[in-house]
């Protein structure tokens, strides 16, 4: 008969270290058995608790020098955007600590004022103007704009705020990429893969299309509100996520109702947007070039834009399950 495994209460509740264990009665070797975790260099976690990012970023931690802050991709997680964080975990230790490097963490070394950090789900993070600013400064000007858009639509930062963290950090590294983001950033995106669209379109050469407008039809009644909208043309552009798919009869329905209000609609999917971009790139070019040969109905309807008006909170940004996230080291 075999013998049930020790399981301290102590050491359920979240991750630990091998000292921990062995003041609740552990040895090493009782940690390799099926009971327990591993979620970091000698940290361990109890598999009765699910997996979850928090787990590796608690371990994580452990193994980080006092005013040390999670920062990058990591941190944006922390204040609430659909993002990998752990892949590395990223952090940002003082420019004084003793530490060159965390196996399985990105470590950056730089100034850390007080007012730099706060404490998010009980860890210490980069401030959210820190945050999306540094992230803009580093990633491509597409998965900047991506973070930009994400982080105003939850209302996380402000565009003022962030405008004057590049004029107080003029000689920071990328700070020309960032004022460049700062341009093209529409706090009216809802999903990083209708920015992703957006940004395909104007790094090609297309104009600025409009986001997210409420389309009347001439009777007054609300036909729809495409992701992106050339107003002129009369063309609407929407990524067909996995919300889509699964709703749609209504998504349908919202597609005549802007067809009888005089609207042309193409939608993309990830496939499309990733990884034949070129294609969606030619097809909207061609839609623009024909719009004076479209035949429009007698009444235009009424255009409502929101772009002007706050967009709604949201939790959590709904991206589609099969767009990765391109990892950012």
């Amino acid at each position: 008969m075999s013998r049930r495994a020790l399981v301290p209460a102590s050491l359920t509740h979240g991750p630990f270290t091998v000292a921990d264990a062995r003041k609740a009665g552990l040895d090493s070797w009782h940690l390799k058995g099926s009971s327990w975790r591993r979620v970091g260099v000698a940290t361990y976690v109890w598999c009765g608790l699910r997996e979850d990012p928090m787990q590796h970023l608690i371990a994580a931690r452990l193994r980080l020098p006092a005013g040390a802050a999670f920062s990058g991709l990591t941190a944006a997680w922390l204040h609430g955007l659909d993002v990998r964080p752990c892949d590395p975990i990223e952090a940002t230790v003082p420019i004084a600590a003793r530490v060159s490097a965390r196996s399985g963490i990105a470590l950056r070394r730089s100034t850390i004022e007080p007012a730099d950090v706060v404490v998010v789900r009980g860890l210490p993070a980069t401030t959210p103007i820190r945050t999306i600013s540094e992230l803009c400064c580093r990633l491509d000007v597409t998965e900047a704009v991506v973070i930009a858009d994400a982080a105003l639509h939850q209302r996380l930062v402000q565009l003022e705020p962030l405008s004057n963290w590049v004029e107080s950090h003029a000689g920071h590294r990328g700070i020309r990429k960032l004022r460049r983001v700062l341009g093209l950033v529409e706090p009216g995106a809802e999903s990083p893969m209708e920015s992703r669209l957006r940004m395909l379109l104007l790094l090609a050469g297309l104009p600025r299309p409009r986001v997210q407008v409420s389309i009347h039809d001439g009777a007054g009644r609300f036909a729809g509100r495409p992701d992106l909208y050339y107003e002129r043309q009369r063309l609407g552009l929407e990524y067909d996520g996995g919300h889509h798919r699964s709703a749609l009869t209504e998504d349908n329905r919202r597609q005549n109702r802007l067809l009888d209000a005089g609207v042309r609609l193409l939608r993309f999917t990830a496939a499309d947007v990733l990884g034949n971009p070129g294609s969606v790139v030619m097809r909207v070019r061609a839609q623009l070039t024909d719009a004076p040969h479209f035949a429009r109905p007698p009444a235009m309807g009424r255009l409502a834009s929101d772009q002007n008006a706050r967009p709604p909170a949201m939790g959590r940004l709904a991206s589609d399950q099969n767009a990765r996230m391109p990892a950012v080291g």
